[in-house]
């Protein structure tokens, strides 16, 4: 019996498959491809599986929306580095040096 929402909603998803599933599937590394898909959000088939650790997973939209990040990135190589490099200056700490006010 499928439960519905009271609007009347039916949730499609009722299956998801793990990074290293769709990485062994598509024969890409695990760990690359766990950065390509931290642009993804829940909307664009990205969720996580929650445990005792928790584990990126995608629906089957997912994974269509996966393959073509991953063409995006493969035309693109820097744009891994670029977010690495913007996201390490943003995580930098301040120094005591700094005298503003």
């Amino acid at each position: 019996m499928r439960r519905r929402r009271l609007d009347g909603a039916v949730n499609k998803v009722s299956h998801v498959f793990t990074l290293s599933h769709v990485a062994e599937t598509l024969g890409e590394d695990e760990d690359w491809l766990f950065e390509v898909a931290e642009e993804m959000d829940t909307e664009d088939g990205q969720l996580w599986v929650v445990g005792e650790d928790g584990v990126m997973a995608f629906t089957d939209d997912g994974i269509e929306n996966l393959k073509e990040l991953i063409a995006i990135h493969k035309d693109t190589p820097s744009i891994i580095e670029k977010r690495r490099q913007a996201l390490a200056a943003i995580m930098k700490p301040k120094t005591e040096e700094s005298n503003e006010i």
